[in-house]
């Protein structure tokens, strides 16, 4: 490790989680003379630092692709000034509000040199100082004592085994009882960070002799082992045996059962676990849960929307004759009841005309309350993922956000702009794809909106649960306590299509074979492991030069000879050969080159790209380590920092094309799928397909599919909540 000793001339880049690249002015170093007076680039994660004090840095230079040479900080300390320009620089910087130049010049004239450690050892000295008001002097002893504080406590932080980045972090939230919660118990740092994973503060705190059963091990393990049963099932909460068995898994020791009991015990006093009659649940999921049953049924015994006599049924006929367009009564029972009810649901399976009820609400909302432009606040379409909102989009031509785009999420703190103390103007709010919406996503919704807000929600509850925990429409729609609309009539007839008679019969646990290979909508070749692979290629050799947003392949798992990442280079290579005139990238052992479909994994809301957006890689610099993806017209450019927000597109999971339609599908089922061979994921599958569907594998995979319910069912208490209060 070098020393550099200098100050900091400008700032390029700073992040909310203290991330910092600056300009540097080198005083002194260890390395080489030829760096004294030089300015260079230094990166690493900073607490608390300006450019008007002097810092002494410890770390490594190290050649950036793109940026050239950098020194990477890994520890830092501020340098007490000792000359009048420095010390008169410093007090009179924004560290010191309402000192200012003359001020800070008195204080030289009075203190010289040794100023600062003058103030330190006595603050009283400063009262002799005419110019200072008692406000001036507490601005000057707080900070100076707070910048101490922070260097020394992130020092003591890296002693432990912290990197700078977590100990920076770790300061930011706890302040001055930092070491006082450390020492007290280091688990805390897991409860209250988000970003520090159990395995990576365990790791610290037994380097630093915590024992194997001590109890406040025991207690985060347990907190680690609700969250992974959480993470792995989508449960809300767990039994005791599941937990006791997990914990085995994550501390690798069987702790006594005394010993695990007691620890319960803890969690429940300290309010970090609650207990229900059939198992325990983290605060997060009971306090979530519990927002949303007081949400919920407030808007739901608020007194209905006042309407003259026949008002509603006037409108919906206008906009019927004007638009040319017939809706059964289950239809316009939802359209009305969207503008009387405080709360609604609407839910139907595919082609039962949601989407065209949106449509129409949105529009009769613009001529109801003679709207020639809807102002956003007012009325706001939302939906869990950026495929499912750009489709809402393109179907009612009224703007559509994803949830987290709503709330202004940031990604780098993990929480949201628009919350209980800052909540949206909206009137109304339909959330469309509701079967994705978890548990805590709607909570923080919930919070970000007035009491008054009116919400409808719209899905198909048959579709898979959300990724993250919780099964929100199925709660609402079970409880039997609020006003659902079922949409049942097809508003695509069904001697149209076999897609959707497939559909409906897969939700009854049944297929009938005849439906396959009769029209030209529905397909089932036969294939087994051995000879999918070329069965495929033939398939896809047929739709080709289809556009790639209207083709899809989509298997149930990854992994297996038939799983996504195999099938995915085999399409590669069919769909995008190797060429000298595309260039290619190694990425984590996958390769991609120019031409590639490519599937997106993060949110990245600065960018306007969201989780199963689908693109087009445009460039691929070798020399920078950059990859350019074109996602519909939006060009965004990826480093080696985020290359793992994307992989390879022509073969997709079923979960990550939900919210998604494409014409044609083609979905793979073999018995070797095992365990994803489950009802509501080919469901969800087969309801992606808007004009062809064409499953390839073998029929007893399909059958086993459809007659498995079992991973279909999640623990959630909100339904219960629900009917207990």
């Amino acid at each position: 490790m070098s020393k550099i000793v200098g100050n900091i001339t400008r700032t390029i880049f700073k992040s909310d989680n203290n991330y910092a690249v600056f300009l540097f002015k080198v005083k002194e170093n260890d390395i080489d003379k030829k760096y004294n007076g030089k300015s260079i680039t230094v990166t690493g994660y900073f607490y608390d630092v300006e450019e008007t004090f002097d810092l002494s840095l410890t770390g490594e230079f190290q050649k950036h692709v793109k940026y050239g040479e950098q020194f990477n900080v890994s520890s830092y300390q501020n340098v007490i000034p000792e000359d009048k320009n420095s010390i008169v620089s410093f007090l009179s910087s924004e560290l010191f509000k309402g000192i200012g130049e003359a001020k800070a010049l008195k204080i030289y004239e009075e203190l010289g040199d040794d100023a600062i450690n003058l103030i330190k050892r006595d603050p009283n000295i400063l009262e002799n100082i005419k110019t200072l008001s008692p406000k001036n002097i507490q601005t000057i002893t707080s900070k100076l004592s707070e910048l101490d504080q922070s260097t020394d406590t992130i020092l003591k932080l890296t002693s432990l085994g912290f990197l700078v980045k977590d100990a920076t972090l770790i300061y930011k939230h706890f302040r001055e009882k930092t070491i006082e919660i450390i020492n007290n118990d280091i688990y805390e740092v897991y409860y209250q960070i988000e970003k520090l994973s159990f395995q990576k503060i365990d790791v610290i705190a037994k380097k630093n002799g915590i024992s194997i059963i001590d109890i406040r091990r025991i207690k985060a393990g347990i907190i680690y082992s609700l969250r992974l049963l959480a993470s792995e099932k989508g449960d809300t909460y767990s039994f005791e045996d599941e937990i006791y068995k997990m914990l085995r898994i994550v501390i690798n020791y069987e702790v006594e059962e005394s010993l695990f009991l007691k620890a319960i015990n803890e969690l429940l006093s300290d309010l970090k676990i609650i207990s229900l009659s059939s198992g325990y649940q983290l605060l997060e999921f009971f306090e979530a849960d519990s927002n949303i049953v007081k949400r919920i049924n407030y808007l739901n015994h608020k007194e209905d929307l006042f309407y003259k006599k026949g008002f509603l049924d006037k409108k919906i006929l206008e906009f019927e004759k004007i638009n040319q367009i017939f809706y059964d009564e289950k239809q316009k029972e939802a359209i009305k009841n969207a503008f009387l009810k405080n709360f609604l649901i609407i839910t139907g399976g595919p082609g039962t005309g949601k989407t065209t009820i949106i449509r129409s609400i949105v529009a009769l909302y613009k001529d109801i309350f003679k709207k020639e432009e809807l102002d956003l606040e007012e009325l706001v379409l939302l939906a869990p993922t950026g495929r499912a909102a750009k489709r809402i989009m393109e179907a009612t031509l009224f703007k559509a956000s994803t949830i987290h785009r709503f709330l202004k999420w940031n990604k780098d703190t993990n929480k949201f702009q628009i919350n209980e103390y800052n909540k949206s103007n909206a009137k109304l709010v339909i959330i469309d794809e509701v079967s994705m919406l978890d548990t805590l996503l709607f909570s923080s919704l919930l919070k970000g909106l007035k009491y008054d807000t009116r919400i409808i929600l719209v899905g198909d509850v048959n579709q898979l649960p959300s990724v993250s925990p919780g099964e929100v429409l199925k709660d609402l729609i079970d409880s039997n306590l609020f006003p659902v609309i079922r949409l049942e009539r097809l508003y695509r007839q069904k001697e149209e299509s076999n897609i959707i008679n497939l559909a409906y019969d897969i939700n009854e646990g049944e297929v009938d074979y005849s439906l396959f290979n009769k029209n030209l909508d529905l397909f089932f070749y036969q294939a087994n492991s051995m000879n999918l692979k070329n069965n495929l290629e033939i398939i896809v050799n047929t739709y080709k030069d289809m556009d790639y947003h209207d083709f899809q392949v989509m298997a149930p798992m990854y992994k297996t000879l038939n799983g996504i990442n195999n099938l995915n280079q085999i399409l590669q290579d069919l769909l995008n050969p190797k060429s000298s005139s595309k260039n290619e990238i190694v990425i984590y052992d996958v390769l991609y080159r120019t031409g590639d479909k490519v599937l997106q994994l993060q949110n990245m809301p600065d960018d306007n790209v969201y989780n199963g957006d689908i693109g087009i890689i445009l460039e691929i610099d070798n020399l920078k380590r950059e990859v350019v993806i074109d996602y519909d017209s939006n060009v965004v450019t990826f480093t080696s920092s985020n290359f793992n927000n994307f992989t390879l597109g022509y073969v997709i999971s079923i979960h990550k094309s939900q919210g998604s339609e494409f014409k044609t599908v083609v979905i793979p089922l073999l018995k070797e799928y095992g365990r994803m061979l489950y009802r509501k994921l080919i469901y969800t599958g087969v309801t992606r397909s808007s004009q062809k569907l064409i499953l390839l594998g073998e029929k007893e995979a399909l059958d086993r599919a459809v007659l498995n319910n079992q991973n279909d069912i999640r623990k959630t208490n909100l339904k219960e909540k629900f009917l207990k209060n």
